[in-house]
């Protein structure tokens, strides 16, 4: 159970510090994780001064760190409490899944958004979906895995 608490921990300080860091931006970054659009896209990424859309893009490759650390705790978690014992074994592999999945989500939008802050781009609207799409299906499968942890830690009697 170390290895779950230090990768959730270390979930835990990073995002705290990602908070901490971009919370100068406005709109905030969460505002951007939901561009469909180029031009969604670019009205936020126009309200934001060079200095803010640099602050955005160093978080990028540090980020890594982050999706790393909150999948690999979402598999040992899921894994290895044992909350999760008598679970069906269904249940326990799906939830294993969860986090490492919308961590690779994570690192596509991450991607998506250091190539398409780096400059304007024009006439490539698909990875603009793609990458709103990808950041929805992410925060989906990260509610998703708290939801049915909850379940889990709500039904750990039965």
């Amino acid at each position: 159970m170390r290895a779950v608490w230090i990768s959730g921990l270390t979930a835990l300080a990073l995002l705290a510090g990602f908070f901490w860091y971009l919370a100068p931006l406005d709109p905030g970054a969460l505002a951007l994780q939901f561009a469909f659009t180029p031009r969604m896209f670019g009205q936020i990424v126009h309200f934001w001064s060079p200095a803010d859309l640099a602050r955005y893009r160093i978080h990028l490759p540090v980020d890594v760190a982050l999706l790393l650390a909150y999948g690999l705790f979402g598999y040992l978690y899921a894994t290895r409490a044992d909350v999760f014992a008598a679970r069906a074994p269904a249940f326990r592999h799906v939830l294993a899944w969860l986090l490492p999945v919308a961590a690779c989500l994570d690192a596509l939008e991450n991607a998506l958004h250091w190539w398409l802050t780096e400059v304007p781009r024009f006439g490539v609207a698909p990875l603009y979906a793609l990458s709103g799409g990808a950041s929805s299906l992410k925060w989906l499968l990260i509610l998703g895995f708290g939801l049915l942890s909850v379940y889990a830690l709500y039904r750990a009697d039965d």
